[in-house]
């Protein structure tokens, strides 16, 4: 009987470990990600009224992101502190992607975001 309630405890074990991830992101992780999505997009970044290219946006944002650094915690955190508005201006950053209607920056990196945490191959990039 203590046989079998052993096995019973190894295979619920297994079990359990089996159904963890493989890899657990880290936001670092995320924000890499997010990062270099932008960077090998077709999107037009538009800031303070002039497009860039997706190399410069990424430049852009990741300079940014090094500013900010001690203040992010999340991803969530990167988006609304390096990825969301000018901050001489303030105002949005917006991307226009292969034709759809131009939307924010914060708007298209959360969806995007959104998309790699299920998994899923983002589109219009």
């Amino acid at each position: 009987m203590i046989a079998l309630r052993c096995w019973a405890a190894i295979v619920a074990l297994g079990v359990g470990v089996l159904s963890l991830p493989a890899h657990a992101e880290t936001a670092a992780d995320e924000i890499t990600y997010l990062i270099d999505t932008i960077r090998h997009s077709s999107c037009t970044f538009i800031r303070n009224g002039k497009d860039y290219d997706s190399a410069a946006a990424a430049d852009h944002i990741t300079a940014k992101y090094e500013h900010f650094k001690p203040e992010i915690r999340t991803t969530e955190d990167f988006i609304d502190r390096a990825a969301t508005k000018s901050e001489m201006t303030g105002e949005p950053y917006r991307l226009r992607c292969d034709g759809a209607p131009v939307e924010t920056a914060a708007d298209w990196l959360r969806a995007t975001l959104t998309t790699h945490r299920k998994g899923a191959t983002p589109s219009g990039n």
